[in-house]
């Protein structure tokens, strides 16, 4: 009798627990593994920084067929979002097949089987522990798995003194920075979230930003919710994809002075409302930038606080050393000459796509030359077997994109997919990884960030999938964000589909 098909899931954050829910409906035997002690991902009690929130509002940032509590504010808190998906698994009786606190310390591939021996072992004790075999592996590590912590000049004889260098997730409380004079290095969510909560208790508070962006507020004018503007297809199209189509052409042919006309507006405001050029802080070069990078989301009394005092934003440099003043005080040199005190200094500085636990053989099967994933549909490798990723497709509704992925992953492992030759595949991957490259002038995650282009991508899956939401539901989209019920609609014809597709056995 032919044996079920066992999926070994790396990571139990948004990415990997909506796989093993997807994938255990469709009849696979599932097992999901993680090293923190908890599911949650980025949003463990072990890696959250205080003040950490979503960027999207509770509507968007969710998984389709689980919506958030409605007594939750409208920008869930770290804490909430770890609560709610603990109510997922719950909800769906995941918990018998987590095996949190164990790290795959390696994945070795069997290509005969073709399979995968996981070596793991327990977080807590590091004790090895026994080996398990799967048939397929789904890497949902997550693409922000890995704090990225710049190694400063002099910060041996810096931490030697007292000082401490970290990143944002290791301020686990604010007992670790009160009445101590703390940079924070970055400009991005995680760092100006950390600033502004920091600056609560903080003897000095000083950014040190190697390059400002562009923040959105939460509300345009503190009326309009940004969600009505930049997370609906009319605020997409703005930003011009690899190949517009439709109403796309318009806005990046005869359409373009409207286009341009709207991001005008929009930069204008944002400029008022966040008091950028009183605080000297309206970044180079125009909003249009954004589609460049990340958007990120404006901090909550962020600006306000650089008004008062209580935060120095130091923009355009950069720590050039870590050393012990003649006091015998810990400081800091920037690349303009300034010298500032420094007690702590942390860091958001960004994220490294890792994935230890595969050997550089296999990675640098998935990888291009430059390092990028190269992956269909930011889901299959072209020539690595019973392989698949989750989650590497972060985007403005990354919940969601994360889900239709697994929707995506089950039809294939279903026989449900009529995907291009390998040859054709490779010629796409590498075509979309060189504008990306060329876009985003580098900053693409290595190929993993697919911001502003969320709703291309979902459309781009739900294609292969020969399904989507109508056309009502599209226009209305236009406009207005995606409705995740909508799409838990669609998931459900999906996961029916792969049910009477085949055995889903060896």
């Amino acid at each position: 009798m032919p044996q079920q098909l066992r999926i070994g899931i790396i990571g139990a954050g948004f990415a990997g627990l909506s796989s093993a829910k997807v994938l255990r409906a469709c009849g696979f035997d599932v097992v999901v593994l993680d090293a923190c002690p908890d599911v949650g991902g980025v949003w463990s009690r072990t890696r959250r920084y205080p003040g950490l929130t979503t960027q999207n509002g509770k509507d968007s940032y969710a998984l389709s067929d689980h919506p958030m509590p409605r007594d939750y504010p409208e920008w869930p808190s770290g804490e909430q979002v770890q609560q709610y998906l603990e109510s997922y698994v719950d909800r769906f009786g995941l918990k018998e097949i987590l095996l949190l606190g164990t790290r795959v310390v390696h994945a070795g591939l069997d290509e005969a089987g073709p399979s995968w021996i996981l070596q793991l072992c327990d977080e807590t004790t590091g004790n090895e522990l026994p080996d398990l075999t799967v048939d397929h592996l789904v890497v949902a590590n997550g693409i922000f798995s890995t704090p990225f912590v710049p190694d400063f000049p002099g910060a041996g004889e810096f931490t030697a003194a007292g000082g401490r260098v970290c990143s944002v997730s290791d301020v686990n409380d604010l007992d670790q920075v009160s009445d101590k004079d703390v940079l924070v290095v970055g400009y991005g969510k995680s760092a100006c979230d950390a600033a502004a909560v920091i600056s609560n208790v903080a003897a000095s508070t000083a950014v040190i930003a190697r390059e400002l962006l562009w923040k959105i507020p939460r509300k345009f004018g503190n009326v309009l919710n940004y969600k009505y503007l930049l997370l609906t297809r009319l605020g997409e199209g703005l930003f011009r994809y690899i190949t517009p189509t439709g109403f796309e052409k318009f806005l990046h042919g005869p359409g373009r002075p409207v286009r341009n006309a709207m991001l005008s507006g929009i930069q204008a405001l944002i400029t008022r409302q966040l008091m950028l050029r009183r605080t000297k802080l309206v970044p180079d070069g125009a909003l249009e930038r954004i589609a460049r990078s990340t958007v990120s989301l404006a901090t909550e009394s962020f600006y306000e606080r650089v008004v008062e005092g209580r935060i120095k934003v130091h923009r355009d440099t950069q720590i050039t050393r870590l050393f012990v003043s003649p006091n015998g005080r810990p400081a800091a040199e920037l690349a303009d000459g300034t010298v500032l005190p420094a007690d702590v200094v942390v860091c958001g500085t960004g994220w490294r796509q890792d994935i230890p636990f595969l050997s550089p053989e296999v990675l640098g099967r998935v990888t291009d030359e430059a390092g990028n994933f190269a992956l269909y549909r930011q889901v299959l490798p072209h020539d690595v077997p019973a392989l698949t990723f989750c989650g590497y497709n972060s985007s403005f509704y990354s919940p969601l994109s994360a889900e239709i992925a697994a929707w995506w992953i089950a039809a294939h492992l279903s026989g449900r997919l009529a995907l291009p030759p390998e040859a054709e595949r490779r010629v796409q991957v590498a075509e979309r990884l060189a504008w990306m490259e060329k876009r985003t002038d580098g900053r693409h995650a290595r190929g993993t960030n697919i911001v502003p282009f969320s709703v291309h991508n979902i459309d781009e899956l739900l294609s292969d999938l020969g399904e989507g939401v109508g056309r009502p539901q599209r226009f209305a989209e236009w406009f207005r964000p995606l409705s995740l019920p909508a799409y838990a609609a669609v998931g459900e014809r999906v996961i029916a589909g792969c049910q009477v597709s085949g055995l889903h056995s060896r």
